[in-house]
């Protein structure tokens, strides 16, 4: 069974990558909506949520946990390993380098809540390519509450996404890279703001990627996987939510039924 967290419902856009890659998988995803949003909470605050969220998660059964949280990989992932070092954690990757590669102005736009862009798995990445390429941030304020709240396309959203996304694109920004697990969710609309030329980059099938190759790695699959095609089964997923789950329910819905 794979366990998947985050601070709200924002995960399920990268569950919904892993679970096309293994369709025939148990999930058990929690949401900490009661506590969400983690951006602007301390390191210490995210390490106990993210403890009490794995010895959850572990309890229903989990073999591996995907940390599907920008905020909290970069605040928790390193203790978290260090404090159950017998599971193996996935977690979020900033897509800077696919970013810098494919850039054509030489610069790339970050969204991302103030926590991912303090923590220093984001300021390492950052850090490689700085020097090639200009990298502008901004905080996507306003996103994650957006998403949990259920409202992914109105006239109040894209307002909310044009302040943030309109800074990156002064800055001629070609390129833009969600560096939070609720982003994708607001895509359609950052893509309407920014333009058709402008390159969205969304990290989750690379995490998806990874959590196969890990899951390879510990044994839980064969090192050559056959080809699982897509199902209309409903995938097997475990919803749990430290606060109220009508909205995780609906979001879930919406991504899983065909």
């Amino acid at each position: 069974m794979i366990g998947v967290f985050d601070s709200g419902s924002g995960g399920l856009s990268v569950l919904k990558e892993i679970v096309r890659l293994l369709p025939r998988e148990e999930y058990v995803y929690f949401a900490d909506n009661a506590f969400c949003p983690y951006g602007e909470k301390t390191v210490a605050e995210i390490q106990a949520r993210a403890h009490a969220i794995t010895d959850r998660l572990l309890a229903e059964g989990a073999q591996i946990i995907v940390v599907a949280c920008n905020t909290a990989t970069a605040a928790a992932i390193a203790d978290l390993r260090a404090s159950y070092p017998d599971i193996r954690f996935i977690g979020m990757e900033p897509a800077v380098k696919p970013a810098a590669i494919g850039t054509r102005t030489g610069v790339i736009g970050v969204l991302a809540t103030a926590g991912t862009l303090k923590g220093s798995k984001y300021l390492n990445t950052k850090g490689k390519y700085e020097d090639d390429v200009k990298i502008v941030e901004h905080v996507g304020q306003g996103f994650v509450e957006l998403v949990e709240a259920g409202d992914l396309d109105s006239p109040k959203a894209e307002a909310i996404v044009r302040e943030s996304v309109k800074p990156l694109i002064g800055a001629c920004a070609d390129t833009i890279v969600l560096g939070c697990t609720h982003y994708p969710f607001l895509a359609p609309v950052i893509q309407r703001v920014a333009g058709d030329d402008v390159t969205i980059i969304d990290p989750a099938p690379a995490v998806a990627r990874q959590t196969v190759k890990v899951m390879q790695e510990v044994g839980l699959l064969p090192a050559l996987l056959p080809d699982q095609p897509e199902t209309k089964e409903a995938p097997k997923v475990k919803l749990l939510a430290s606060g109220a789950s009508d909205n995780l329910e609906r979001l879930f819905q919406m991504i899983f039924t065909h």
